[in-house]
């Protein structure tokens, strides 16, 4: 890399910071950029800018949104009853990706490790209990990750709504489609056969 001018040195460093980009990456991308035009180039550098300008939580879901709430929010045709709880924005887009979910969402911002000072406090949890109830809220499906950091704190919120008129539902877990068991780890086929539902 020492035998680049500067300014391409600089522009790969800073490309490799981003996740799964190392040196090598970050080079051939760097000499991309350079081998494109300027118009490119401008228009990249002002998308990156104008997503750090612009990307805001949705003041509802609390995903990402150009506006104070989310196109998911704002649109009357989803099902107001059904609430999925998920840890991360990035969770919310695969479930939409699967196109298999029409309710609305709620982003917790992680899940609870107490290892890591990360308790009740520090997620959206407060949040979530004030959208049970007074929005028609019929049944909460938790979608949190399958790690035991997301197997607890699908079972504390489970706990904190016990008390409420709402159904609580887990997502399914278990041996992926296509999937060969012996393959399978121990734990995951743990939960496809308590998970098993008759044909």
């Amino acid at each position: 890399m020492q035998h680049y001018p500067k300014s391409i040195r600089e522009l790969i460093r800073g490309l490799s910071k981003l996740p799964g980009v190392g040196e090598k990456t970050a080079e051939r991308l760097a000499i991309h950029i350079l081998r494109n035009s300027l118009n490119d180039a401008e228009a990249l550098a002002h998308s990156i800018v104008s997503v750090k300008q612009k990307i805001r939580l949705c003041a509802k879901c609390y995903g990402l949104s150009d506006d104070e709430l989310c196109d998911i929010c704002r649109d009357h045709s989803r099902d107001e009853t059904l609430l999925c709880v998920v840890e991360q924005p990035a969770d919310m887009i695969a479930l939409e990706k699967s196109c298999a979910f029409k309710g609305l969402y709620h982003i917790l911002g992680g899940s609870l490790a107490p290892m890591e000072g990360v308790g009740p406090g520090d997620l959206r949890l407060r949040e979530l209990l004030e959208r049970i109830g007074p929005q028609g809220v019929k049944e909460v499906i938790l979608a949190t990750g399958t790690s035991v950091e997301g197997e607890a704190t699908a079972a504390y919120i489970a706990q904190q709504l016990a008390d409420r008129n709402v159904r609580v539902s887990r997502i399914a877990s278990g041996v992926p489609v296509g999937g060969d068991l012996k393959y399978i780890d121990q734990m995951t086929l743990k939960c496809a056969l308590d998970g098993r539902h008759a044909l």
